[in-house]
């Protein structure tokens, strides 16, 4: 066995057919992928710089117990996140228990009994539900009095202005853009879109705070959109800008004013951002950091890879084989709860960890729906590792993402379609 095909058919479990089919793919997206390098090189230098700047040093990389009070490293680390993403301030610390926390967190410091939040792209990630108090639930912002608005896309995917124009009131205090599609079948928003859309609503009332869901989008671009006048930024670091090493932690980027709201709200009125021990985990979130350009890289041909697989074989693939990419999520439309136990089983099969395991749904907690997810990860959840989800309803739409490299990201697809192929629901 001296072959990378013989490796993948003989000790990988590949069907030569499944081989064959990926190969001739791949050779009409080399252009497309020079593209993505070249993003990755320039994001790469932006994070050195932000790192040579601040005089990161071996010291750095250490821990605090305890209080952390005069963690240098921690501070250190929130001022290179704060030059990536060109804002005043940023928090990024471990006890942000996930992207959700991190969200919930910016939001709550924010906002003030009698405010009101507005959504202007449509329903928010599920998990939002309970936070919002669109499902009710203990310690929603509309049990301390926090109204909630939204105003869904035009059916074309576009913006409502005129809605967004009639629902932003005095009361209205904070705007929350979610940049990537979620378990929705929306188009994920670009950076120069999200530039629009905030330029639009600061025309409006320039004192409107937006806030902008970040997740599985840093990176992606040359650009953020704390570039182009969102004034918070929110993500997780088990997402793409933990580059698959950080093990746990979210941050929040933005104007002082409400990073330091937000520091307060996660610690307590009183300490905001001089407390919290990083109890050994700095390392990892300055090196994931480094790493996450040329991690985020390899997701997003994988990605590519898996639109143009799936779109040749009749599926319903969003975004669809030739759109440009915002962030790393591709959703594939599979028609039948079979199909996407299958595809989720496919991907759980291609892990380095806990390949043996096969996924089945479940009532996830924040969801309505059972779900399904596969991710035999190094870290509980990583989403910047390769994983797969997708809520047991119609149109059984298997959301991939992922993949720390991108032979792995290309591994997890052929399986995929393996396991379909296995099955019954595919032919070759």
């Amino acid at each position: 066995m001296n072959t990378t095909k013989e490796m993948y058919i003989r000790q990988m479990g590949i069907d030569e057919k499944v081989y064959d089919y990926s190969q001739t793919l791949l050779e009409n997206l080399k252009e497309r992928f020079a593209k993505i390098d070249e993003t990755a090189e320039y994001n790469q230098m932006k994070v050195v710089a932000a790192m040579q700047k601040n005089h990161v040093a071996e010291m750095h990389l250490n821990g605090t117990t305890g209080y952390g009070y005069n963690d240098d490293g921690r501070d250190t680390l929130e001022q290179v996140y704060a030059d990536v993403f060109h804002t005043e301030a940023a928090l990024v610390r471990p006890q942000i228990m996930c992207g959700t926390h991190a969200l919930n967190i910016a939001l709550s410091a924010n906002l003030r009994p009698g405010d009101e939040l507005l959504s202007p792209v449509g329903k928010p990630y599920d998990t939002m539900d309970e936070i919002i108090g669109i499902r009710p639930s203990k310690g929603s912002l509309a049990e301390y009095g926090v109204t909630y608005s939204q105003v869904d896309l035009l059916p074309d995917g576009d913006f409502d202005y005129e809605g967004i124009k009639n629902a932003i009131n005095e009361r209205t205090k904070l705007v929350t853009i979610q940049r990537s599609k979620g378990y929705a079948s929306r188009p994920t928003l670009s950076v120069a879109r999200i530039r629009e859309l905030i330029a639009f609503i600061k025309n409006i009332r320039p004192d409107i705070i937006c806030m902008v869901d970040n997740c599985y989008g840093e990176f992606v671009e040359r650009i953020e959109p704390s570039e182009v006048g969102a004034d918070m930024i929110v993500g997780s670091l088990i997402k793409n800008p933990g580059g698959g090493l950080a093990p746990c932690g979210g941050y929040i980027a933005g104007t002082k004013e409400c990073v330091e709201q937000a520091a307060y709200r996660l610690s307590s009125p009183g300490l905001g951002k001089e407390v919290g021990a990083t109890l050994g985990v700095n390392q990892s979130f300055y090196q994931g950091l480094f790493l996450a350009p040329t991690v985020v890289a390899g997701a997003l041909k994988g990605a590519i890879f898996a639109a143009n697989a799936y779109e040749k074989l009749g599926y319903k693939v969003i975004p669809d084989s030739t759109e440009s990419r915002h962030d790393i999520i591709q959703a594939v439309e599979l028609n039948t709860p079979e199909a996407l136990i299958a595809f989720c089983q496919g991907i759980q099969a291609a892990a380095p960890v806990d390949s043996f395991v096969s996924p089945e749904p479940w009532a996830m907690p924040g969801y309505d729906s059972d779900v399904i997810m596969a991710a035999g990860a190094f870290v509980q959840g990583s989403s910047i590792e390769l994983s797969a989800d997708g809520p047991l309803r119609p149109p059984y739409t298997a959301f991939f993402q992922g993949g720390l490299t991108w032979y792995h990201a290309k591994y997890g697809i052929m399986m995929s379609m393996q396991k379909l192929y296995e099955a019954g629901i595919l032919s070759f």
